[in-house]
């Protein structure tokens, strides 16, 4: 069985219309995401938020909270059909699990929280550990747990064992971290010899992988995994896409 992916930080995601699908939908696949529904003109609003993150931040990464402001994001909004805020769903795996309206004190969301925190498995304490032996461990225990699973791929890729991290990250399904880990297994390393490519670096190599596309299957692919590595909410992802896409078609 899949346990929860447990960390030691834990902080509030600021979710748009445009992430909502790879940060809470496919989060929710391997942890139970809070979504919070709220404005800046909302006096309940701010009331609620701070319990929130309190609450699931004391969780350690076994629930995720993600804020999504109705006023900037109408799309989220209207598909939970939303009538008045603070409003606070529950996702798990794709499927609104729970909820409640306006702001509740703390003891009432401390409940509502703990209906969705699983309990830790020894697997998931060894994956808070964050060193490799005790994530290969994990994976005796649980061998599709997902969190170890990306964390020991990361740790891979960090130490340039990217065939072992590809093949370690066919065991569970894509998602949107699995699929920026992939892309970095797959990258060169970057200019300046580090594993991470600045935004000015992703430009200049995309600008110049354009000029062999649509000839050359490497570049196509490179390009698709600069773009993984980016920020989900930087605008230049989808410039880069549509780029790509002109050459192509």
């Amino acid at each position: 069985m899949t346990g929860p992916v447990a960390c030691k930080t834990v902080a509030a995601i600021d979710v748009t219309d445009a992430t909502f699908q790879a940060e809470v939908l496919e989060r929710s696949m391997t942890v139970p995401v809070v979504i919070d529904l709220w404005a800046p003109w909302c006096g309940p609003c701010r009331t609620l938020g701070p319990i929130l993150e309190k609450v699931i931040d004391a969780t350690g990464g076994t629930v995720a909270l993600a804020k999504v402001n109705v006023d900037e994001n109408p799309r989220i909004a209207s598909t939970f059909q939303v009538q008045s805020i603070p409003a606070v769903f529950a996702i798990h795996e794709g499927k609104v699990v729970d909820q409640f309206l306006g702001a509740l004190p703390e003891r009432a969301v401390q409940e509502f929280v703990d209906r969705l925190a699983p309990q830790p498995s020894e697997a998931d304490q060894l994956v808070d550990r964050g060193d490799e032996a005790s994530l290969r461990r994990a994976l005796e225990l649980e061998p599709a747990h997902a969190g170890a699973i990306e964390a020991l791929a990361a740790l891979l890729v960090e130490d340039g064992r990217a065939a072992e991290a590809l093949t370690l990250l066919e065991r569970i399904p894509e998602n949107a971290e699995t699929r920026r880990i992939a892309a970095r297994a797959r990258l060169p390393r970057s200019p300046d010899g580090s594993g991470t490519w600045s935004p000015d670096e992703v430009a200049t190599r995309i600008a110049d992988l354009l000029e062999k596309v649509p000839g050359d299957d490497e570049a196509r692919q490179q390009i698709v995994d600069l773009i993984e590595t980016m920020d989900l909410d930087d605008p230049r992802r989808s410039q880069y896409r549509r780029a790509l896409t002109s050459k192509l078609f």
